[in-house]
């Protein structure tokens, strides 16, 4: 097969082409003409009150599914229960200090006088 004739099926492919994009514009605007005309004022108000009553069926049924009522009872008590875990640590952390402080009194009693007045001194990042 020639350059030419190579060249010349392109140029058929092209006009094959721009005439399904003709036709294609022309069943675009057909159809939205057809559609624009079969809406008409009697079809928009039975469309609305089928779309209002599907609403007002699905909104009840989609208020238990999110469960916002369990969900706000659920982080509540997530709360209550991780300010008294922290309560829980900051005892222990107490403590701890307290069983370093009698242990480092116990291996050197100068080094726990240091040791405690590092845990009173107030802090720089504070």
């Amino acid at each position: 097969m020639g350059f030419e004739a190579l060249i010349e099926k392109v140029h058929q492919a092209e006009s094959a082409l721009e005439a399904r994009e003709r036709a294609a514009a022309a069943d675009w605007r057909q159809l939205k003409s057809s559609w624009r005309s079969s809406w008409t004022p009697g079809r928009i108000v039975i469309a609305g009150l089928v779309s209002g009553f599907v609403v007002g069926k699905v909104e009840p049924v989609k208020k238990v599914a999110s469960g916002g009522g369990l969900l706000n009872l659920l982080s509540a008590a997530a709360g209550l229960f991780a300010g008294g875990s922290a309560q829980v640590a900051a005892g222990e952390a107490a403590h701890a200090a307290n069983t370093a402080e009698q242990t480092a009194s116990a291996v050197d009693p100068n080094s726990a006088a240091a040791v405690a007045q590092a845990a009173n001194a107030p802090r720089a990042g504070a």
